[in-house]
């Protein structure tokens, strides 16, 4: 069974910050999205998955993100296990955990 990583917020800012070539994925819905988000994120809501997860790249490296982790580690374990995706990550904490270690000024909900 194929895997996927969990990267921590810190882990992801990182990234984000040396210019790391992935797709940061926001699993959340738009009205979650309206409250907060990350800069430069793609949402793509978990409610519409069966739409958007046949477009996904699965040699491209994606991290994915919901309000706490839970709803993203069940996108990755699913492009993981059922697509035998290899480069997919989920961010422990979601953008709660975000907005506690990395950035204050996002609200949290």
């Amino acid at each position: 069974m194929a895997q996927y990583a969990n990267l921590t917020v810190e882990q992801v800012h990182e990234k984000l910050q040396r210019g790391d070539d992935f797709r940061l994925i926001d699993v959340r819905e738009p009205h979650e999205h309206a409250v907060a988000r990350i800069e430069g994120a793609e949402l793509l809501p978990l409610s519409r998955a069966n739409e958007w997860v046949g477009t996904l790249p699965a040699d491209q490296e994606i991290v994915f993100f919901c309000h706490h982790g839970g709803r993203s580690a069940q996108v990755a374990a699913f492009l993981a296990g059922q697509r035998g995706f290899g480069r997919v990550a989920n961010m422990l904490g979601g953008i709660n955990e975000w907005s506690i270690r990395v950035d204050p000024a996002i609200a949290r909900y």
